[in-house]
């Protein structure tokens, strides 16, 4: 069941992101593996805007979704599946649950930013419907976005930007 997130939620969503972002270690992209997870007053401000769900079992996190909205179109921040959960297509229904939410709100498209080569990644979005989008289809907020993963060290593997048309 998809909720939206509560404060007493946020301890469970910062393990959630430890535990999903363990796997890239075993390929080698240990920056990532090793990145904390966002800040509890970061996750409080999605909290605050109604843009962070759970995925609860017995009404226990085990995935969450943060989204914010850039460039008129809700772009996921992150998505994260504890991997004791993986495969069950929960991340999935997050992503739908959000773009019913941006429908509701007009919004035309989901964005996002991602790893190209990883497969639980670029090509995972490709079967959710996402595309990637040219360097001239970037949007300032994306463009932003972008510049900031490289400073944080992201590029060192290959990123994109997509999209889903809703």
């Amino acid at each position: 069941m998809i909720r939206l997130a509560r404060e007493s939620d946020l301890p469970a969503m910062r393990e959630i992101e430890r535990a999903a972002g363990a796997p890239f270690a075993e390929i080698g992209m240990d920056l990532v593996a090793e990145d904390e997870p966002p800040s509890p007053g970061a996750l409080r401000e999605f909290l605050a805007a109604g843009r962070a769900w759970v995925h609860v079992v017995e009404d226990a996190p085990v995935a969450y979704l943060i989204a914010d909205v850039v460039d008129g179109c809700a772009h996921v921040e992150q998505v994260s599946v504890h991997p004791d959960h993986a495969g069950q297509r929960i991340g999935f229904g997050l992503i739908e649950h959000l773009a019913g939410w941006a429908r509701d709100r007009g919004l035309p498209a989901l964005t996002l930013t991602t790893f190209t080569e990883v497969p639980w990644n670029g090509p995972y979005y490709r079967r959710c419907g996402f595309r990637y989008l040219a360097d001239d289809e970037l949007t300032p907020g994306l463009r932003d976005i972008r510049a900031a993963e490289a400073v944080a060290g992201l590029d060192a593997w290959p990123r994109a930007c997509m999209r889903r048309e809703l």
